[in-house]
């Protein structure tokens, strides 16, 4: 079926007679399943690879989902942009559409920067599930695994900045430190992958340090994962393994798609195998010692940092840094949450005609 489409498309582009003033246009996600007939010159000749957008292009994007939406006065898309790198021209029109929705829960007028924050932190983390019921004895213990990835991400030069940290479970987690690039990210160095190796093991050392080794958790199983595969892919991958050199090791472990052979060749030794393992097991060791000291010197700062997310539940970075220095967060009242009859949505109106009391959408 697949060769009978495939051979059709072909003859629908060729056929028997030229066509011309028409211009063929296609679009994939998964260029390495195409055929090498398509792409032959005179049919997809011209690729153009279109990469998630930049700071500019994000910045752009948002500017134009937000006219959409009535902004309150401190909303600053440059600011939204660089705190989600990675982020498509879909994933920015949906975190606009969720601040949104939050500033209608909210009954506001405008969408503020608050809306923003939250809506990109269940974007970027997921749905909190306050419903969730978790024992005052979870709660410390989450407070301190978390304490302990964060503690060793202040501590480490090469790790990038805290975006957040909280103990209110979202998606399947219980807790979570989110930090994020000041910059887009092209390439990443040998320093950046050993503190974050450093950082995954932060909050299984914390429970080790301070509730003992017979209560270590389950909590910690995707941070070494995480950890695993960032130290495989460091010696098989990248060639930072000073044992086995710059080599490349183990077949393209995409997923098998269409074209591409179900089965599986192994091209290394049992001997390198056991080399790579070993050198696997060296970057993660590392890095556990490292957090085991940061943590070990620094054991007021693990208490602080996990006392103020028992009580606060949520801490950007900017917060955690002031609890340290003896400076606690200071929380405004939440205002702008006029719900009499005469409210204006913040939710964009789609496919009725604009009435005298809806809010007109500000530009930027």
């Amino acid at each position: 079926e697949r060769e009978q489409t495939l051979n059709q498309l072909l003859v629908e582009m060729d056929g028997f007679e030229a066509n011309e003033g028409i211009i063929l246009i296609a679009a994939t996600n998964r260029p390495d399943v195409l055929d090498p007939a398509l792409l032959r010159p005179g049919r997809f000749d011209r690729q153009v690879v279109v990469p998630n957008p930049d700071i500019i292009g994000r910045e752009r994007i948002l500017q134009v989902h937000m006219k959409k939406v009535p902004l309150a006065a401190d909303v600053d898309p440059r600011t939204i942009a660089r705190g989600t790198p990675g982020f498509s021209g879909a994933d920015l029109a949906n975190l606009v559409n969720e601040a949104a929705l939050l500033a209608a829960r909210r009954n506001k007028r405008t969408v503020a920067m608050a809306e923003f924050e939250d809506a990109k932190d269940k974007v970027m983390m997921g749905a909190e599930r306050r419903s969730m019921v978790m024992s005052d004895e979870e709660r410390k213990l989450t407070a301190y695994h978390e304490g302990g990835h964060a503690l060793v991400a202040l501590n480490l030069e090469a790790s990038d900045p805290i975006h957040k940290a909280t103990i209110i479970p979202r998606g399947r987690a219980l807790g979570m430190v989110m930090r994020l690039p000041e910059r887009d990210q092209l390439s990443v160095t040998r320093a950046k992958l050993k503190a974050d190796l450093a950082v995954a093991m932060g909050g299984r050392i914390a429970e080790e340090v301070i509730f003992g080794h017979e209560k270590v958790t389950s909590g910690a199983s995707s941070d070494i994962q995480m950890a695993t595969n960032m130290a495989k892919a460091m010696v098989t991958q990248f060639g930072m393994s000073d044992e086995l050199g710059p080599l490349a090791y183990g077949d393209n472990e995409q997923e098998v798609f269409l074209g591409h052979s179900v089965t599986r060749t192994q091209n290394t030794s049992d001997e390198t195998q056991s080399k790579i393992d070993s050198e696997t097991r060296k970057f993660v060791d590392e890095g556990y010692q490292k957090a085991e000291s940061i943590i070990r010197e620094n054991l007021d700062d693990l208490h602080t940092i996990a006392n103020g997310l028992l009580e606060y539940e949520t801490l950007s970075g900017d917060e955690i840094e002031g609890l340290l220095k003896g400076d606690p967060p200071h929380r405004p009242e939440p205002t702008d949450t006029d719900s009499g009859p005469g409210a204006l949505s913040a939710v964009p109106s789609v496919g009725k005609s604009k009435n005298v009391g809806d809010a007109k959408p500000q530009s930027t």
